[in-house]
């Protein structure tokens, strides 16, 4: 496999037979415009800079850690720096187009968005979770990415940093609403996850095998959903304004009630059966969701 790293912008401009960028922190890539290099198999990348992405007319997978990006027409997605890209390159017949949006973090140094932006999860999103822009959300989109442009064509002067950063924020921001959105028109979709999401976790609850290996963790249940665990959540958060771990110890205090209300189980038993090493943790968290103590819910049946 061929695997680079491109750790300037200036180094991508070169990789893509590009001039130099007119700004050495951010820059505006036509698809239309790049000349990729022809490689035999697939081709991994992994960049120093942000990366944001609309693209369309691309009939190849391209991969963003071990998730899959099936490209449709107009797809946006979201790649930080350090994580790793890979696929196969455009097909002779492709015709590809959209832009390509490349920020390194010094340019965010010195602003609130050099924190913020860890803030945007879709950053953190992998398999069947791209954007899906309508036409007027990419009219909205594409209007953003030529101020940026524009701005960063003009002289630079001590405004310039402001109001570019001003706009990338802006298109985060949109970005995140778009993705609320989908979240409701893809409801069906969503709605399945969450039901596999809810027997995942049930059967889990159910297996004793698995609750010796402690509590199931977001990350074993995204995983087998094949989803990433920043989407789990914000797809759960929209859903049932719960995030995947409250969802965890709601499914915990529901078999530990069921536990106490129909065995005579002692609190350390149930404790050990439910994945807890330690009963005092068991209890603190059951008296923290419940607000009594494991004693006194099964006291409360007698």
């Amino acid at each position: 496999m061929n695997l680079i790293r491109l750790q300037t912008i200036t180094e991508a401009h070169r990789a893509f037979g590009l001039p130099s960028p007119e700004h050495p922190l951010i820059s505006i890539l036509n698809y239309a415009d790049l000349k990729i290099p022809e490689f035999v198999g697939e081709l991994s990348a992994t960049f120093d800079f942000y990366y944001i992405s609309l693209k369309k007319g691309f009939t190849n997978k391209l991969f963003y850690g071990q998730q899959t990006y099936d490209f449709d027409e107009g797809m946006m997605y979201f790649v930080a720096p350090n994580q790793v890209l890979r696929g196969a390159g455009p097909e002779p017949d492709d015709d590809l187009s959209g832009w390509v949006l490349l920020i390194h973090p010094d340019l965010l140094w010195g602003t609130s968005l050099a924190k913020d932006i860890k803030k945007y999860d879709f950053f953190d999103y992998t398999v069947n979770e791209a954007l899906f822009l309508s036409d007027k959300e990419k009219n909205i989109v594409n209007g953003i990415i030529d101020n940026i442009k524009s701005e960063y064509q003009s002289n630079i002067d001590r405004f310039s940093q402001d109001i570019i950063i001003s706009h990338i924020e802006t298109l985060l921001n949109y970005s995140e609403r778009f993705y609320q959105r989908q979240f409701i028109t893809r409801k069906k979709n969503n709605h399945q996850v969450l039901d596999r999401f809810e027997k995942l976790l049930s059967d889990y609850f159910d297996n004793e095998g698995l609750l010796m290996k402690g509590l199931p963790s977001v990350q074993y249940l995204a995983d087998e959903l094949n989803i990433s665990t920043k989407y789990l959540s914000s797809l759960l958060k929209q859903l049932t304004e719960q995030s995947a771990q409250q969802h965890i110890h709601n499914k915990l205090i529901e078999k530990a009630k069921e536990k106490l209300s129909t065995t005579q189980l002692s609190v350390g038993e149930i404790a050990y059966g439910l994945g807890f090493e330690h009963q005092q943790s068991f209890s603190k968290l059951f008296k923290n969701k419940t607000n009594v103590s494991p004693l006194a819910f099964r006291a409360s049946f007698n």
